[in-house]
């Protein structure tokens, strides 16, 4: 049975919802920033909530490719591609939405292509080196498009705030524009979470994935 028989209509749905559920939660959390120092690291400079959130559309990316193969994966990711547009228009300006767009469908895209090529291994290697690969690549596409003044010709308004020159994190000597310290720590929280949801993921995939069934796409 191909990947499309089996992923019937009353299982899309759920994937569906799920993503949405991740998306519409870290576009509302993403207006909160996190109050907390660590290090003498002021977390309201470069974290909000909405970094702790995003990280779990990869888990929905990842199961559902798990359980009904990449092509049923590209589905739900388009959907939610849109969903995170059409918020992203909505509720930033055009720049953002772009940004946001763009890394999502690229991200989501190699999250399900490097997860797909490593299935066969080790239960945990596939979301792990896929979420973090995909991770990445969404940080340096949102940020770099978002705020970086080389991306500004192209896509329009320059934040100055953004590619103005400040310590690194706010606490290093080393002076970088504060957009790559936002980066860096929404980077950093992304690995935490990948790293916390690998239980999780274990869990539902004993629950969607039963012992012995589609082994060779398990």
């Amino acid at each position: 049975m191909s990947d499309a028989e089996r992923f019937s209509l009353n299982r899309f749905v759920p994937a569906i919802a799920a993503m949405a559920v991740v998306i519409v939660a870290s576009n509302v959390l993403v207006q909160y920033p996190v109050h907390g120092t660590l290090g003498g690291i002021d977390l309201a400079d470069l974290l909000t909530w909405g970094a702790f959130t995003y990280p779990a559309a990869f888990l929905v990316t990842d199961l559902t490719n798990r359980r009904f193969g990449p092509t049923a994966a590209r589905k739900v990711v388009l959907v939610g591609f849109a969903l995170a547009l059409a918020l992203s228009v909505w509720l930033a300006t055009p720049r953002i939405a772009i940004a946001s767009g763009s890394a999502f469908l690229m991200a989501h895209l190699l999250d399900i292509a490097v997860f797909d090529r490593l299935r066969r291994f080790a239960w945990w290697l596939a979301p792990a080196v896929s979420s973090v690969i995909a991770s990445a690549l969404d940080t340096a596409l949102f940020f770099g498009l978002a705020f970086s003044a080389a991306a500004a010709p192209l896509l329009g308004f320059d934040d100055a705030f953004a590619t103005e020159v400040a310590p690194f994190l706010g606490v290093f000597a080393l002076e970088a524009p504060r957009w790559l310290s936002w980066a860096a720590g929404d980077m950093t929280v992304k690995l935490l979470v990948a790293a916390a949801l690998l239980l999780p993921y274990r869990l539902l995939l004993a629950w969607l994935v039963p012992a012995g069934r589609s082994a060779g796409r398990a």
